[in-house]
């Protein structure tokens, strides 16, 4: 079983926001490694940076949260997979071709699925709802 993440996920466990708490007990409840890209990578940290620049977090903080996430990926506990950047755009333009008009997906949602379809992935960890819909259409499973 392969389980990705993508960046909500990600800062409700290693930052702070309204779905920490049920981040926290799923991650509490899973021992398996969660898989993310270094797309996935780049965002959280643009991120917690982002959200410290709007204040929406203390100073200070985003390098704490970063921190965490970088110690998690020392322990094993996130696995950065290597992907191939062109396959998960081919894949990511075939689920805006087949699913955006219909779902109205974002771009950064749909590489996020399109990235785990690539890693073969058979669960998506996401807060996002519409991402979960495109997931889900996708065949990947969404336990949160």
């Amino acid at each position: 079983m392969v389980i990705a993440c993508d960046t909500s996920f990600l800062f409700a466990l290693y930052g702070s926001d309204a779905h920490s708490l049920r981040a926290v007990a799923w991650a509490a409840q899973n021992t398996l490694a969660l898989h993310l890209n270094s797309l996935t990578h780049f965002e959280f940290g643009n991120a917690v940076r982002f959200s410290e620049f709007r204040k929406a977090i203390p100073v200070g903080a985003a390098a704490q949260y970063w921190a965490g996430f970088e110690a998690a990926i020392a322990q094993g506990r996130l696995i950065v997979a290597t992907s191939n950047l062109a396959d998960v755009v081919d894949e990511a333009k075939r689920l805006s071709s087949t699913r955006t008009l219909s779902g109205g997906h974002r771009g950064f949602d749909i590489l996020h699925v399109a990235s785990a379809l690539k890693m073969n992935a058979t669960h998506l960890l996401t807060f996002d709802g519409n991402q979960k819909k495109l997931a889900e259409a996708e065949g990947l499973v969404v336990p949160v």
